[in-house]
């Protein structure tokens, strides 16, 4: 068990490195396109403690759980949705078990994949049902945080934090993605940095994080944003560039040296926790620690 509580490391001021890359490392060990990575947690726990063990021994203070698709709405579409509370238990524990002390486990929660209305058809109560079986779920397995990620919609992932704020005092990070146009960093349903971290933090948020979507120069920029208008601290987990196919595979071009020199200026700006996202791997998070150790 951890000594030291995730939430004071946060408040304490000190640099956290999360983890990598789940669908990529996953993908390398057998989960097959359009496949439930969630599932693995039952059908290969052994891949999925080897992915926690090998970030931990990288460098990572802390690995989020195989648990981004874990709730009602997207494992109903695989069949799994009796599971919910078997799989995300299972993702916290398989994590967990490869913990040492003063290293943390964060329960991941993605986009439910629907809208509330009036925009879609699910109500407040229902998609705040689903945050709650999950959340409840993760916790029991011993997780010592947890974060909403990948969200685009701002009602979607302030309702998340709000019903985790209901249920834990642990911390709960809240992380969006932002895509560069000619008007400036919006997520997909037009949300500005600024509005977001405002919305963020009223709804309870600890940590105002940006993940996926972009390589780490725009993610630069993303960072420049959130550290303008966040008195909380700012996690910023960087794609290894935009993926292209080559000779039929999806590759991630950043090269951990690359990612380096960004992640060093998002240092300066006040960011205060780093990870990888979508291509980064174990050379990513070793290379991130050793920048990390040299500013210390």
């Amino acid at each position: 068990m951890s000594r030291v509580n995730f939430l004071d490391s946060i408040k304490s001021g000190i640099t956290l490195l999360g983890d990598g890359a789940t669908g990529s490392y996953l993908q390398t060990k057998g989960l097959e396109p359009g496949g439930c990575p969630e599932y693995m947690c039952h059908t290969a726990p052994d891949v999925i403690k080897g992915m926690a063990k090998n970030y931990f021994e990288n460098g990572s203070d802390f690995v989020l759980t195989n648990s981004f698709g874990g709730n009602s709405f997207m494992l109903e579409k695989y069949g799994h949705k009796d599971l919910i509370k078997t799989l995300n238990i299972k993702a916290a524990q398989l994590a967990k078990s490869e913990a040492k002390d003063n290293q943390f486990v964060i329960g991941s929660i993605g986009p439910t994949g629907e809208f509330l209305q009036p925009l879609g058809d699910i109500s407040e109560e229902e998609m705040g049902e689903a945050f709650h079986q999950q959340i409840s779920a993760l916790l029991e397995g011993g997780v010592d945080g947890i974060i909403f990620e990948t969200m685009t919609a701002i009602e979607e992932i302030t309702l998340g934090i709000k019903t985790a704020k209901q249920i834990t005092d642990k911390a709960v990070i809240g992380s969006m993605v932002f895509d560069k146009g000619p008007r400036g960093l919006f997520t997909m349903m037009g949300i500005t940095p600024e509005k977001a971290v405002k919305d963020l933090i009223n709804s309870g948020a600890d940590v105002v994080a940006s993940n996926c979507g972009n390589g780490s120069d725009i993610m630069l920029e993303v960072a420049s944003e959130l550290t303008k208008y966040s008195e909380k601290p700012v996690m910023i987990q960087s794609n290894a560039g935009i993926p292209e196919i080559i000779k039929g595979k999806i590759v991630y071009n950043e090269k951990p040296e690359f990612m380096v020199k960004n992640y060093n200026k998002m240092l300066d700006l006040g960011v205060s926790i780093l990870g990888g996202c979508c291509g980064t791997n174990k050379l990513h998070i070793k290379e991130f620690r050793k920048m990390i150790d040299s500013n210390n």
